[in-house]
């Protein structure tokens, strides 16, 4: 299935985000192709849809992504018992990162130094140039995500922008901007999370459909 398509038959106000939809999908393909990551920051609910993505991308979404044979025999060489266990439980995964859980660092931040650069000092942290930074704010003007993105990309990082209104200050910086047609921040969210579906949705066919 085109998800993508799909996506904007559901939500025909998504149609001037097609284009920046299938850009995005192709960076972040070519970045897991590539054995690469994704980076994902948002406040807010921003934040609760960074996990969500981590989430819909960590384990299976809607395919069962069963391993490769080769790695559950693995399994069971080291421990049959619990290969036998794992072999019929974990899942094939994409690795993504939410820089919105780390309580420590979070708050070393605030206390230390500066709390807008505790998204910028996780990126400068894992960030390698196979990876993909994806920066969540619905007016995209949030410092700590803008701080975020100007790091990933001296770290030649590919960036994407998933935002509303006008786009902000972060449409201009990001590799790929989508700009969902809302302007207010409750209704942008809400077009945010079908969008973002789509793309893990895509992303989990392409690598896992047998």
């Amino acid at each position: 299935m085109d998800y993508i398509a799909h996506l904007i038959e559901r939500y025909p106000a998504l149609q001037v985000c097609e284009k920046s939809l299938h850009d995005a999908y192709r960076i972040l393909a070519k970045s897991y192709e590539s054995g690469g990551k994704l980076l994902i920051a948002g406040n807010g609910g921003s934040a609760a849809d960074s996990d969500h993505i981590s989430g819909e991308l960590l384990k299976s979404f809607v395919l069962k992504r069963k391993p490769e044979k080769s790695f559950l025999d693995k399994l069971t060489e080291i421990d049959p018992e619990t290969g036998a266990y794992l072999s019929d439980k974990i899942q094939g995964s994409l690795p993504a990162i939410p820089l919105t859980t780390h309580s420590a660092l979070m708050t070393a931040s605030l206390n230390d130094v500066d709390g807008n650069v505790l998204f910028a000092q996780q990126v400068m942290g894992y960030g390698k140039p196979e990876d993909v930074f994806l920066g969540i704010s619905t007016s995209g003007n949030s410092k700590d995500v803008i701080y975020a993105m100007v790091v990933a990309k001296a770290k030649n990082l590919k960036t994407i922008a998933l935002t509303g209104r006008d786009g902000g200050k972060i449409k201009n910086l990001a590799d790929v901007s989508i700009i969902v047609p809302q302007t207010e921040t409750y209704k942008i969210q809400e077009l945010h999370l079908p969008v973002y579906h789509a793309l893990c949705l895509e992303l989990e066919a392409h690598f896992f459909s047998e």
